[in-house]
């Protein structure tokens, strides 16, 4: 009976620790019109703290094929962010810029509303995340 009781205890704290580990939803990111092969996909997830400022509060990168690529962030608590994805093309880690306009030379994309003439804002870009798995489209 000792051993019993002990067995449903352990079990129990698996249990609690396998739950604990799966908090939150899944977003996934679909992102069309990826115009050539080679490179990075790079993707970040952001609140409003981090967007335009820092990395994202979860990164996720895949190889850089021509058509459609897919990132996914895991565990998302409910809450606000916005996702910001680009094609580092050179795999540089960075995006690159024309030294003359100041214009991205590698494709980019945002969550929600991108505006075109000027920098992506967080109140554009954001989405709300609550308790349901979620897909987002991103076209370069």
């Amino acid at each position: 009976m000792k051993n019993f009781g002990l067995f449903i205890g352990v079990l129990f704290i698996g249990l609690i620790g396998m739950a604990q580990d799966n908090e939150g939803v899944t977003v996934t990111v679909t992102i069309e019109n990826v115009l050539k092969d080679g490179g990075t996909i790079l993707g970040g997830l952001h609140t409003e703290e981090t967007f335009m400022r820092n990395d994202g509060i979860a990164n996720a990168t895949a190889p850089g094929v021509a058509g459609e690529v897919t990132l996914t962030f895991e565990n998302v608590a409910p809450g606000t962010y916005a996702i910001m994805v680009m094609h580092d093309a050179n795999d540089n880690k960075q995006m690159d810029m024309d030294p003359n306009t100041g214009m991205p030379q590698e494709s980019y994309g945002t969550s929600g509303t991108m505006n075109m003439y000027g920098p992506p804002t967080f109140a554009d870009t954001k989405f709300e995340v609550s308790a349901e798995d979620q897909n987002i489209v991103i076209r370069f």
